[in-house]
């Protein structure tokens, strides 16, 4: 799954001097991690509730298990039976393909792989093999009827990882609102949700990380944001990317091209109150750029969004 860890939590948690303790979780799931804090009046561990939705999850929209629902409908696999998680994602994919005007596809999973993204290492990219891959592209392909996934290509293949961590973190927190749990911070791969706030009052605090030049470069903080009942996501080509020939090509693949992205947005920070749909919304931004991303923000009621950009080899930052 998509690994973005471009988001730092600040905030030092800290135990009520009243009955109210924290509850704190950390381990890793989807190919990345995750953090889940929360303040309980009666003190419950849900370890294994937690597990149980990650477990879920994994087997339906893992790429890297064979028997998961996503891997049998790209193997098309007739015995497929879809469950509501790979229904939630797959509306959220088209949702987001349509708004980004095919930016956004969740079918590009056959060029992910050729440039080395995924699980494998990449092939060399020619001018003809990307050709190719273009033609199992095209979110307008696909679709679901009576239950099923209909693609008019059977090499078509489906990928939601631009989706399923900020799924993930919204299903957890839901689970957290569902037990009358509400004041937690739950972070999935960089994927976060605040809801409440800490026990002496103070908001949850985030930082957002500021661009680095190499993929292992320290961590910094550009800016930081304080949180209540709101998800934040943030998404950049700076961590994720592969080298050709001694070009660097990011992670953010054009699908009408064949051939990453190439614009001067550093990385884009969405505000909302939906986690998957604010995972959706990075991912546009960094795909059109910073002109139509504006112009797409602009769109979205109750959605804030913070752009760094370079701009004549400065590095600006921009709120919108």
């Amino acid at each position: 799954m998509r690994n973005t860890l471009l988001l730092i939590i600040l905030c030092c948690f800290l135990t009520s001097c009243d009955s109210v303790e924290k509850q704190h979780f950390f381990g890793t799931t989807q190919g990345s991690y995750y953090s889940i804090t929360y303040f309980d009046n009666q003190n419950r561990n849900f370890a294994h509730e937690f597990d149980s939705i990650f477990k879920e999850i994994e087997n339906t929209l893992s790429l890297w298990d064979e028997n998961s629902i996503i891997r049998k409908v790209n193997r098309n696999d007739t015995a497929v039976v879809l469950n509501q998680i790979f229904i939630d994602n797959f509306n959220y994919a088209m949702r987001a393909a349509e708004l980004s005007e095919g930016y956004f596809d969740p079918t590009i999973g056959p060029l992910v792989s050729a440039w080395g993204f995924h699980f494998k290492e990449g092939m060399t990219m020619t001018p003809e093999i990307i050709d190719s891959l273009r033609q199992l592209v095209g979110y307008k392909k696909v679709k679901i009827e009576e239950g099923r996934v209909v693609k008019e290509n059977p090499n078509m293949t489906l990928d939601f990882n631009a989706v399923a961590q900020g799924y993930t973190t919204d299903m957890i927190g839901e689970f957290l609102l569902s037990k009358d749990v509400d004041n937690f911070l739950v972070d999935v791969g960089g994927e976060i949700m605040a809801k409440g706030n800490k026990p002496n009052g103070d908001f949850w605090k985030v930082g957002i990380e500021k661009p680095a030049e190499n993929k292992d470069d320290e961590r910094i903080v550009q800016e930081i944001v304080e949180l209540k009942d709101r998800s934040i996501v943030t998404s950049g080509n700076y961590r994720k990317y592969v080298e050709q020939d001694g070009k660097r090509y990011s992670h953010s693949l054009n699908p009408m091209t064949g051939y990453p992205s190439e614009n001067n947005l550093l990385s884009a920070t969405i505000i909302c109150d939906n986690t998957a749909w604010a995972d959706c919304l990075a991912s546009i931004c960094m795909l059109v750029g910073m002109e139509k991303a504006v112009e797409i923000i602009e769109t979205q009621d109750n959605v804030e969004a913070f752009f760094i950009y370079e701009e004549n080899g400065e590095v600006f930052t921009m709120y919108n």
